[in-house]
C-alpha cells in the first residue's frame, strides 16, 4: 500500500509521512531529500541548475541510498555514491537549488523510476510534490496537505533552528518558501497541485498529531476496504 502526501514546502508533509510510517509499520520513502541529494551534486559539481542534460546525466549516474536505523521505518541518513549528505542537503543553498533541479524533465524522469521501483516493494509512506498524480496515481490513500505562508515560515526557521543547518531570518525563510510555490506550481513538468482524487487537508492552527491521526484513519479504513 502507498500513502501519498503531497504539499508545498514547509507544510509538515515531512514531519507528517514519518509519523504515520512509524504509527502504521510502514517504511517513509523521503523524495524530497532525493531531489536535493541531486541538487547537492550538481552544486558540489558546477553544473548550471538549468542544464536538463547535464543534469540528467548527474541523476541517472549517481546511486542515491538511506540508511535506517534497525527496526525504524523513518531513515536517518542520505547517502550520495557512499557519502553522507544527510546534512548538507538541508544548507540555504541547496534550498534555492532544489526548485530548479527538481523541475528538469530529465531528473524527474530518474527519480520516479527509481521511487517507483522502491514503493513497488512493500507498504510505504510517500511525501512530495508530485506523488499522488504523477509517481503514485494509484496509491490507495492521497493527501494534500498545506498551512498557510506565514505558519509554514515560522516552521521552517524553528526546523533551521532545531537542526543548526539555512536561513533563520523570517523574511528571507518566506520569501524563499513563496518563490519556491510559485516555481513548483507553474513548471512544465509534474507540477505541484493536488490530485483529483486527493483529501485535502489544512495544518494551519491545527495539532500536528490530529492531522496524523487523520491520515492514518484513511489509511486503515483503505486497508480495510482492501481486504473485504
Amino acid at each position: 500500500m502507498i500513502v501519498a502526501i503531497d504539499g508545498p514546502s514547509g507544510a509538515g508533509k515531512s514531519t507528517v509521512a514519518k509519523a504515520v510510517a512509524k504509527s502504521l509499520g510502514f517504511s517513509c520513502l523521503d523524495t524530497g531529500a532525493m531531489y536535493r541529494a541531486v541538487a547537492w551534486l550538481a552544486v558540489e559539481r558546477g553544473v548550471p541548475v538549468d542544464d536538463d542534460a547535464a543534469l540528467g546525466e548527474l541523476a541517472r549516474g549517481c546511486r542515491i541510498s538511506f540508511g535506517h536505523e534497525e527496526g525504524e521505518p523513518v531513515p536517518k541518513e542520505v547517502f550520495v555514491d557512499g557519502a553522507d549528505v544527510t546534512r548538507a542537503i538541508r544548507t540555504a543553498a541547496i534550498d534555492k537549488a532544489v526548485s530548479p533541479v527538481s523541475a528538469a524533465p530529465s531528473v524527474r524522469e530518474a527519480m520516479v523510476a527509481q521511487q517507483q521501483r522502491i514503493g513497488a516493494s512493500g507498504d510505504y509512506v510517500v511525501e512530495g510534490r508530485d506523488i499522488g498524480t504523477c509517481v503514485f496515481p494509484d496509491a490507495a490513500v492521497k493527501v494534500f496537505l498545506t498551512a498557510s505562508d506565514e505558519e509554514r515560515a515560522h516552521r521552517r526557521v524553528r526546523q533551521n533552528v532545531d537542526r543548526g543547518v539555512g536561513s533563520i531570518d523570517y523574511a528571507e525563510v518566506l520569501a524563499d518558501l513563496v518563490r519556491r510555490d510559485q516555481a513548483d506550481s507553474t513548471r512544465a513538468t509534474s507540477p505541484l497541485r493536488a490530485a483529483e482524487d486527493a483529501v485535502r487537508l489544512d495544518s494551519t492552527g491545527r495539532y500536528i498529531e490530529d492531522i496524523i491521526a487523520e491520515i492514518c484513519g484513511l489509511a486503515l479504513a483503505a486497508r480495510d476496504a482492501g481486504a473485504r
